[in-house]
Protein backbone atom coordinates (compact mmCIF):
# COMPACT_ATOMS: atom_id res chain seq x y z
CA UNK A 1 0.00 0.00 0.00
CA UNK A 2 1.46 3.37 -0.94
CA UNK A 3 1.10 6.51 1.16
CA UNK A 4 -1.83 7.97 -0.75
CA UNK A 5 -3.68 4.65 -0.72
CA UNK A 6 -3.13 4.29 3.01
CA UNK A 7 -4.59 7.72 3.72
CA UNK A 8 -7.58 7.22 1.44
CA UNK A 9 -8.28 3.77 2.86
CA UNK A 10 -8.16 4.71 6.52
CA UNK A 11 -9.54 8.27 6.79
CA UNK A 12 -13.07 9.49 6.07
CA UNK A 13 -12.74 12.09 3.30
CA UNK A 14 -16.43 12.74 2.72
CA UNK A 15 -16.99 15.86 4.85
CA UNK A 16 -15.30 19.07 5.92
CA UNK A 17 -12.77 17.92 8.48
CA UNK A 18 -11.05 21.28 8.95
CA UNK A 19 -12.94 24.46 8.07
CA UNK A 20 -9.81 26.49 8.71
CA UNK A 21 -6.12 25.62 8.77
CA UNK A 22 -4.86 24.89 12.28
CA UNK A 23 -1.19 25.35 11.42
CA UNK A 24 0.66 28.59 12.05
CA UNK A 25 1.44 30.25 8.71
CA UNK A 26 3.86 32.65 10.41
CA UNK A 27 6.32 29.89 11.23
CA UNK A 28 5.60 28.07 7.97
CA UNK A 29 6.57 31.10 5.88
CA UNK A 30 9.63 31.78 8.04
CA UNK A 31 10.77 28.17 7.59
CA UNK A 32 10.28 28.00 3.84
CA UNK A 33 11.65 31.44 2.93
CA UNK A 34 9.50 31.89 -0.16
CA UNK A 35 11.25 33.43 -3.18
CA UNK A 36 9.65 35.10 -6.24
CA UNK A 37 10.61 32.23 -8.57
CA UNK A 38 9.41 29.42 -6.26
CA UNK A 39 7.03 26.67 -7.24
CA UNK A 40 5.35 25.53 -4.03
CA UNK A 41 3.36 22.37 -3.41
CA UNK A 42 0.99 22.56 -0.44
CA UNK A 43 -1.57 20.38 1.23
CA UNK A 44 -4.78 22.33 0.71
CA UNK A 45 -6.84 21.63 3.85
CA UNK A 46 -9.20 24.64 4.07
CA UNK A 47 -6.86 26.78 1.98
CA UNK A 48 -5.57 29.42 4.40
CA UNK A 49 -1.92 28.44 4.20
CA UNK A 50 -1.96 27.90 0.44
CA UNK A 51 -3.21 31.49 0.20
CA UNK A 52 -0.51 32.62 2.63
CA UNK A 53 2.18 31.00 0.45
CA UNK A 54 0.70 32.84 -2.51
CA UNK A 55 0.70 36.14 -0.65
CA UNK A 56 4.30 35.58 0.43
CA UNK A 57 5.30 35.88 -3.21
CA UNK A 58 5.57 32.39 -4.72
CA UNK A 59 5.50 32.21 -8.52
CA UNK A 60 3.16 29.18 -8.47
CA UNK A 61 1.27 27.43 -5.66
CA UNK A 62 -0.23 23.99 -6.20
CA UNK A 63 -2.71 22.91 -3.50
CA UNK A 64 -3.61 19.22 -3.25
CA UNK A 65 -6.14 17.33 -1.19
CA UNK A 66 -7.89 13.96 -1.20
CA UNK A 67 -11.07 15.51 0.15
CA UNK A 68 -13.35 17.43 -2.26
CA UNK A 69 -15.01 19.17 0.71
CA UNK A 70 -11.66 20.68 1.71
CA UNK A 71 -11.11 21.93 -1.82
CA UNK A 72 -14.60 23.46 -1.73
CA UNK A 73 -13.42 25.45 1.30
CA UNK A 74 -10.40 26.68 -0.66
CA UNK A 75 -12.43 27.54 -3.75
CA UNK A 76 -14.94 29.58 -1.74
CA UNK A 77 -12.08 31.47 -0.11
CA UNK A 78 -10.63 32.27 -3.53
CA UNK A 79 -14.04 33.52 -4.66
CA UNK A 80 -14.35 35.62 -1.50
CA UNK A 81 -10.98 37.30 -2.12
CA UNK A 82 -12.14 38.09 -5.65
CA UNK A 83 -15.66 39.31 -4.83
CA UNK A 84 -15.59 40.79 -1.30
CA UNK A 85 -13.75 43.47 0.60
CA UNK A 86 -11.52 42.54 3.52
CA UNK A 87 -14.02 43.26 6.35
CA UNK A 88 -16.64 41.23 4.47
CA UNK A 89 -14.24 38.31 4.06
CA UNK A 90 -13.74 38.24 7.83
CA UNK A 91 -17.49 38.12 8.42
CA UNK A 92 -17.93 35.27 5.91
CA UNK A 93 -15.14 33.31 7.59
CA UNK A 94 -16.53 33.97 11.08
CA UNK A 95 -13.44 35.83 12.26
CA UNK A 96 -15.74 38.76 13.02
CA UNK A 97 -19.36 38.70 14.24
CA UNK A 98 -22.15 38.71 11.67
CA UNK A 99 -25.68 37.46 11.19
CA UNK A 100 -26.71 34.43 9.20
CA UNK A 101 -28.61 36.50 6.64
CA UNK A 102 -25.58 38.74 6.16
CA UNK A 103 -23.29 35.79 5.55
CA UNK A 104 -25.71 34.16 3.12
CA UNK A 105 -25.83 37.43 1.18
CA UNK A 106 -22.02 37.52 1.07
CA UNK A 107 -22.04 33.95 -0.22
CA UNK A 108 -24.51 34.84 -2.98
CA UNK A 109 -22.10 37.53 -4.14
CA UNK A 110 -19.29 34.95 -4.29
CA UNK A 111 -21.34 32.18 -5.89
CA UNK A 112 -20.89 33.27 -9.55
CA UNK A 113 -17.13 32.80 -9.14
CA UNK A 114 -17.53 29.14 -8.07
CA UNK A 115 -17.50 26.06 -10.27
CA UNK A 116 -20.95 24.37 -10.57
CA UNK A 117 -19.84 21.45 -8.40
CA UNK A 118 -18.61 23.66 -5.58
CA UNK A 119 -21.62 25.99 -5.82
CA UNK A 120 -23.87 22.94 -5.42
CA UNK A 121 -21.83 21.85 -2.39
CA UNK A 122 -22.22 25.18 -0.63
CA UNK A 123 -25.87 25.54 -1.62
CA UNK A 124 -26.45 22.37 0.41
CA UNK A 125 -24.54 23.77 3.43
CA UNK A 126 -26.49 26.94 4.20
CA UNK A 127 -26.16 26.30 7.93
CA UNK A 128 -22.37 26.32 7.68
CA UNK A 129 -22.47 29.51 5.61
CA UNK A 130 -24.73 31.19 8.15
CA UNK A 131 -22.44 30.48 11.09
CA UNK A 132 -19.27 31.42 9.21
CA UNK A 133 -17.40 29.01 6.98
CA UNK A 134 -14.42 28.87 9.35
CA UNK A 135 -16.53 27.06 11.93
CA UNK A 136 -18.08 24.34 9.79
CA UNK A 137 -15.65 21.43 10.10
CA UNK A 138 -15.59 18.42 12.40
CA UNK A 139 -12.56 19.80 14.21
CA UNK A 140 -14.22 23.19 14.76
CA UNK A 141 -17.40 21.51 15.99
CA UNK A 142 -15.26 19.66 18.51
CA UNK A 143 -13.94 22.96 19.83
CA UNK A 144 -17.46 24.42 19.81
CA UNK A 145 -18.64 21.62 22.09
CA UNK A 146 -15.68 22.22 24.39
CA UNK A 147 -16.27 25.99 24.45
CA UNK A 148 -20.03 25.92 24.97
CA UNK A 149 -20.64 22.86 27.12
CA UNK A 150 -17.54 21.97 29.12
CA UNK A 151 -15.34 25.03 29.58
CA UNK A 152 -18.08 26.96 31.49
CA UNK A 153 -18.00 24.19 34.10
CA UNK A 154 -14.42 25.19 34.90
CA UNK A 155 -13.82 28.79 33.81
CA UNK A 156 -16.37 31.57 33.28
CA UNK A 157 -16.39 34.22 30.58
CA UNK A 158 -14.61 36.81 32.72
CA UNK A 159 -11.73 34.46 33.39
CA UNK A 160 -11.50 33.54 29.70
CA UNK A 161 -11.46 37.24 28.80
CA UNK A 162 -8.70 37.86 31.32
CA UNK A 163 -6.63 35.02 29.89
CA UNK A 164 -6.96 36.43 26.38
CA UNK A 165 -5.76 39.84 27.51
CA UNK A 166 -2.27 38.37 27.81
CA UNK A 167 0.23 40.56 29.61
CA UNK A 168 3.90 40.23 30.45
CA UNK A 169 5.45 36.75 30.70
CA UNK A 170 5.45 37.07 34.48
CA UNK A 171 1.77 38.07 34.55
CA UNK A 172 0.80 35.22 32.23
CA UNK A 173 2.69 32.65 34.28
CA UNK A 174 1.16 33.90 37.52
CA UNK A 175 -2.38 33.93 36.13
CA UNK A 176 -2.00 30.43 34.75
CA UNK A 177 -0.65 29.04 38.02
CA UNK A 178 -3.03 30.84 40.35
CA UNK A 179 -6.28 31.02 38.38
CA UNK A 180 -6.32 28.79 35.32
CA UNK A 181 -4.45 25.56 36.06
CA UNK A 182 -6.93 24.15 38.58
CA UNK A 183 -7.56 20.49 39.22
CA UNK A 184 -10.93 20.86 37.49
CA UNK A 185 -9.18 22.25 34.39
CA UNK A 186 -6.70 19.38 34.29
CA UNK A 187 -9.45 16.77 34.81
CA UNK A 188 -11.64 18.26 32.11
CA UNK A 189 -8.74 18.60 29.70
CA UNK A 190 -7.56 15.01 30.14
CA UNK A 191 -11.10 13.77 29.54
CA UNK A 192 -12.03 15.90 26.54
CA UNK A 193 -8.67 15.72 24.78
CA UNK A 194 -8.18 12.01 25.35
CA UNK A 195 -7.47 9.69 22.43
CA UNK A 196 -11.05 8.35 22.60
CA UNK A 197 -12.81 11.73 22.64
CA UNK A 198 -10.59 13.30 19.99
CA UNK A 199 -11.01 10.30 17.72
CA UNK A 200 -14.77 10.23 18.20
CA UNK A 201 -15.53 13.96 18.00
CA UNK A 202 -12.50 15.84 16.63
CA UNK A 203 -10.04 14.01 14.40
CA UNK A 204 -10.61 10.75 12.58
CA UNK A 205 -9.74 7.66 14.70
CA UNK A 206 -7.32 6.64 11.93
CA UNK A 207 -5.10 9.58 12.86
CA UNK A 208 -4.21 7.77 16.08
CA UNK A 209 -3.13 4.50 14.45
CA UNK A 210 0.57 5.25 14.95
CA UNK A 211 0.30 7.18 18.25
CA UNK A 212 1.70 5.81 21.49
CA UNK A 213 1.31 7.11 25.04
CA UNK A 214 -1.07 9.66 26.55
CA UNK A 215 -2.54 12.04 24.02
CA UNK A 216 -4.01 14.46 26.58
CA UNK A 217 -0.85 14.82 28.67
CA UNK A 218 1.22 15.75 25.63
CA UNK A 219 -1.25 18.38 24.49
CA UNK A 220 -1.67 19.77 28.01
CA UNK A 221 2.06 20.49 28.21
CA UNK A 222 1.87 22.40 24.93
CA UNK A 223 -1.18 24.35 26.15
CA UNK A 224 0.77 25.55 29.18
CA UNK A 225 3.49 26.79 26.83
CA UNK A 226 0.91 28.64 24.71
CA UNK A 227 -0.71 30.29 27.72
CA UNK A 228 2.50 31.37 29.46
CA UNK A 229 5.54 31.48 27.15
CA UNK A 230 3.45 32.86 24.28
CA UNK A 231 1.03 35.78 24.47
CA UNK A 232 -2.65 34.66 24.30
CA UNK A 233 -3.65 38.14 23.12
CA UNK A 234 -1.76 37.50 19.85
CA UNK A 235 -2.99 33.96 19.24
CA UNK A 236 -5.86 33.64 16.72
CA UNK A 237 -6.14 29.87 17.22
CA UNK A 238 -6.57 30.18 20.97
CA UNK A 239 -9.09 32.99 20.50
CA UNK A 240 -11.19 30.80 18.22
CA UNK A 241 -11.09 27.80 20.54
CA UNK A 242 -12.21 29.86 23.53
CA UNK A 243 -14.56 32.41 21.90
CA UNK A 244 -15.52 31.20 18.40
CA UNK A 245 -13.93 34.18 16.61
CA UNK A 246 -10.36 35.30 15.98
CA UNK A 247 -10.69 38.33 18.25
CA UNK A 248 -8.07 41.01 17.64
CA UNK A 249 -5.64 38.40 16.26
CA UNK A 250 -5.84 36.96 12.76
CA UNK A 251 -4.01 34.20 10.89
CA UNK A 252 -1.57 35.42 8.23
CA UNK A 253 -3.84 35.08 5.20
CA UNK A 254 -6.67 37.01 6.86
CA UNK A 255 -4.68 40.07 7.92
CA UNK A 256 -5.62 43.30 6.19
CA UNK A 257 -2.08 44.04 5.03
CA UNK A 258 -2.00 40.81 2.98
CA UNK A 259 -5.50 40.94 1.45
CA UNK A 260 -4.78 42.80 -1.79
CA UNK A 261 -1.51 41.00 -2.48
CA UNK A 262 -3.31 37.66 -2.23
CA UNK A 263 -6.18 38.93 -4.38
CA UNK A 264 -3.80 40.19 -7.06
CA UNK A 265 -1.99 36.83 -7.28
CA UNK A 266 -4.92 34.38 -7.31
CA UNK A 267 -4.24 33.33 -10.90
CA UNK A 268 -0.97 31.79 -9.69
CA UNK A 269 -2.86 29.31 -7.48
CA UNK A 270 -4.24 25.97 -8.65
CA UNK A 271 -5.82 23.08 -6.79
CA UNK A 272 -6.36 19.41 -7.52
CA UNK A 273 -8.24 16.54 -5.89
CA UNK A 274 -5.57 13.85 -5.89
CA UNK A 275 -2.87 12.35 -3.68
CA UNK A 276 0.65 13.69 -3.87
CA UNK A 277 1.89 10.52 -5.58
CA UNK A 278 -0.60 10.84 -8.43
CA UNK A 279 0.24 14.50 -8.92
CA UNK A 280 3.97 13.78 -8.95
CA UNK A 281 3.46 11.02 -11.52
CA UNK A 282 1.42 13.33 -13.73
CA UNK A 283 4.00 16.11 -13.59
CA UNK A 284 6.89 13.74 -14.16
CA UNK A 285 5.35 12.66 -17.44
CA UNK A 286 5.68 16.18 -18.86
CA UNK A 287 8.83 17.45 -17.13
CA UNK A 288 12.54 16.82 -17.28
CA UNK A 289 14.25 16.97 -13.93
CA UNK A 290 13.28 18.34 -10.49
CA UNK A 291 10.87 21.29 -10.35
CA UNK A 292 9.59 21.81 -6.77
CA UNK A 293 11.18 24.55 -4.62
CA UNK A 294 9.13 24.45 -1.40
CA UNK A 295 6.67 22.02 0.20
CA UNK A 296 4.06 22.56 2.89
CA UNK A 297 3.17 19.02 3.91
CA UNK A 298 0.88 19.90 6.82
CA UNK A 299 0.75 16.82 9.09
CA UNK A 300 0.09 14.22 6.38
CA UNK A 301 2.57 11.74 7.83
CA UNK A 302 0.49 11.53 11.02
CA UNK A 303 -1.63 8.74 9.53
CA UNK A 304 1.08 7.03 7.48
CA UNK A 305 3.35 4.20 8.49
CA UNK A 306 7.06 4.90 8.73
CA UNK A 307 7.61 2.89 5.53
CA UNK A 308 5.03 4.90 3.59
CA UNK A 309 6.43 8.15 5.02
CA UNK A 310 9.89 7.22 3.74
CA UNK A 311 8.49 6.23 0.35
CA UNK A 312 6.65 9.52 -0.10
CA UNK A 313 9.60 11.60 1.08
CA UNK A 314 11.75 9.77 -1.46
CA UNK A 315 9.33 10.65 -4.28
CA UNK A 316 9.18 14.26 -3.16
CA UNK A 317 12.96 14.52 -2.90
CA UNK A 318 13.31 13.22 -6.45
CA UNK A 319 10.93 15.92 -7.70
CA UNK A 320 12.60 18.74 -5.73
CA UNK A 321 15.42 21.01 -6.78
CA UNK A 322 18.64 21.26 -4.71
CA UNK A 323 18.00 23.58 -1.78
CA UNK A 324 14.26 22.88 -1.76
CA UNK A 325 12.71 23.00 1.70
CA UNK A 326 10.13 20.70 3.22
CA UNK A 327 8.05 21.81 6.23
CA UNK A 328 5.57 19.69 8.17
CA UNK A 329 4.17 19.08 11.61
CA UNK A 330 3.97 16.10 13.93
CA UNK A 331 0.98 16.13 16.23
CA UNK A 332 1.41 12.87 18.07
CA UNK A 333 3.13 10.35 15.75
CA UNK A 334 6.87 11.13 15.38
CA UNK A 335 7.81 11.38 11.71
CA UNK A 336 10.89 12.80 9.99
CA UNK A 337 13.42 11.97 7.30
CA UNK A 338 14.78 8.44 7.85
CA UNK A 339 18.49 7.72 7.71
CA UNK A 340 18.01 6.02 4.34
CA UNK A 341 17.39 9.49 2.89
CA UNK A 342 20.39 11.15 4.54
CA UNK A 343 22.08 11.64 1.18
CA UNK A 344 19.04 13.50 -0.16
CA UNK A 345 17.42 15.39 2.75
CA UNK A 346 19.21 17.41 5.40
CA UNK A 347 17.36 18.19 8.69
CA UNK A 348 17.27 21.88 9.64
CA UNK A 349 16.69 21.95 13.41
CA UNK A 350 18.45 25.32 13.47
CA UNK A 351 15.37 26.66 11.67
CA UNK A 352 12.70 24.39 13.08
CA UNK A 353 13.42 24.53 16.82
CA UNK A 354 13.21 28.32 17.38
CA UNK A 355 10.15 28.53 15.11
CA UNK A 356 8.41 25.70 16.95
CA UNK A 357 8.93 27.61 20.20
CA UNK A 358 6.83 30.42 18.63
CA UNK A 359 4.12 28.13 17.17
CA UNK A 360 0.73 29.61 18.03
CA UNK A 361 -1.10 26.44 16.90
CA UNK A 362 0.05 24.86 20.10
CA UNK A 363 -1.24 21.28 19.92
CA UNK A 364 1.56 19.94 17.72
CA UNK A 365 4.45 18.05 19.26
CA UNK A 366 7.08 18.93 16.65
CA UNK A 367 7.75 21.11 13.62
CA UNK A 368 10.06 19.59 11.02
CA UNK A 369 12.11 21.44 8.40
CA UNK A 370 14.26 19.50 5.96
CA UNK A 371 16.27 20.63 2.95
CA UNK A 372 17.12 18.92 -0.32
CA UNK A 373 20.85 18.38 -0.71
Amino acid sequence: MNAGTEAAATVDFTRIRYAQVWEDADILLAALGIQPTDTVVSIASAGDNALALLGAGAERVVALDLNPAQLACLELRVAAYRCLQHPELLVLIGSRPGGGAQRLDLYRRCRPALSPRVAAFWDAHADTLAQGIGGGGKFENYFRLFRSRLLPLVHGRRKVARLLQGGSPEERTRFYAEHWNTWRWRLLFRFFFSRFMMGRLGRDPAFFKYVEGSVANRILARVEHALTALNPAENPYLHWILTGTHGDALPWALRAEHFHRIRDRLDRLEWHEMPLEAFLAREQATRRGPWIDKLNLSDIFEYMSEANTAALLTRLAEASRPGARFAYWNMLAPRSRPETLAAHLHPRPDLAAPLFAQDKAFFYSAFIVEERR
